[in-house]
């Protein structure tokens, strides 16, 4: 694998390549016309310096795309004008390769790739497998626009394969390996708890969709309908997974995956237990409580409310993750 180049070797060749710069103005009465610009742009990895104007480090296709590109725009009643830059002092070369941070969303994808991690060993590896794959497509797509490489970059890398070579080890065991007990596969399969959905209930089907089975089929049970006998149940009296003397059911799932170690997991935990049993007042609860009450009165039925509260339980994970915590 290529080494990321240093700074000093960006901005030499950032100062030796210059930049591309279109000056464009879309065109107004032809909608599809106007939208495949747009996604043209957005294909070539373009930084918006204002409106109707972007910017691209000054490579050879860069160049005949954006020439192109600006054809187009003047062929559909727009107009376009192609510039290079050259000659910029290191500040404003900072300022414009800064514009190409990618950073971000490599972080992004490792704390997808370590949350699937978690799953290692519990959660079915071909199903592991597929998510995984899904993650080295994005990567692709990132790196494919990244003009700068970084240290993100590399770590992402790193991260993936490591993930990839895991998997590999999970559906293809070295033989010399050790015979392990059975290991139940949770690959698609039912999982069941009972309306109405609140904290917990909502906190475990996240859960499962994001750490363990990663392709649930979930199901909602009315009171008193018996539990599917295909499906794990769970956040119910008699659930496969429920509530013990000290925890609710999202924390005993965190303790029977061996999920717990996870200290974003950990956090979650206990703003569910407070707003489920009460307790150790934890300050982010009341905010956690408006939003999913929020999402109940808005959702038409069980999977939307899912969907909405999945948002609230990324946002939280991500807002405690730590790469590197356990």
């Amino acid at each position: 694998m290529k080494s990321p180049q240093s700074p000093e070797d960006d901005a030499a060749q950032a100062a030796l390549d210059g930049w591309l710069v279109l000056i464009a103005s879309l065109p107004t009465e032809n909608p599809p016309a106007r939208m495949l610009i747009l996604r043209t742009l957005e294909s070539l990895g373009v930084a918006m310096l204002r409106e109707g104007v972007y910017i691209l480090p000054d490579h050879e296709d860069k160049r005949r795309a954006v020439a192109h590109l600006a054809e187009y725009v003047v062929k559909n009643d727009g107009s376009a004008q192609v510039f290079r830059a050259r000659s910029l002092d290191a500040p404003q070369q900072g300022a414009l390769r800064a514009l190409f941070d990618r950073s971000a969303r490599y972080e992004a994808l490792v704390k997808v790739i370590e949350g699937l991690r978690l799953g290692f060993g519990v959660s079915d590896p071909a199903a592991l497998a597929r998510v995984l794959h899904k993650q080295r497509r994005e990567y692709e797509a990132v790196a494919a626009l990244d003009f700068f490489p970084s240290a993100a970059r590399e770590r992402a890398e790193t991260a993936l394969a490591r993930a990839e070579a895991a998997i590999r080890d999970l559906l293809y065991p070295p033989s010399s390996a050790q015979t392990r007990a059975p290991v139940e596969r949770l690959l698609r399969r039912s999982w069941a708890t009972r309306r109405p959905l609140w904290a917990d209930r909502l906190a475990c089907a996240w859960l499962i969709r994001r750490f363990i089975d990663p392709e649930a089929i979930l199901v909602w049970l009315d009171k008193g309908e018996p539990c599917p006998r295909e499906a794990l149940g769970f956040a119910f009296a008699g659930a496969r997974f429920d509530n013990s003397e000290a925890r609710v059911t999202f924390e005993e799932m965190l303790a029977r995956f061996e999920l717990g170690k996870n200290q974003a997991l950990a956090r979650i935990g206990a703003i569910v237990h407070f707003l489920e049993v009460q307790g150790t007042v934890v300050p982010e609860a009341a905010g956690v409580q408006t939003l999913l009450q929020g999402a109940s009165r808005r959702s038409s039925s069980e999977d939307e409310l899912l969907r909405e509260a999945e948002k609230t339980f990324d946002l939280l994970y991500d807002a405690y993750y730590e790469p590197g915590a356990r």
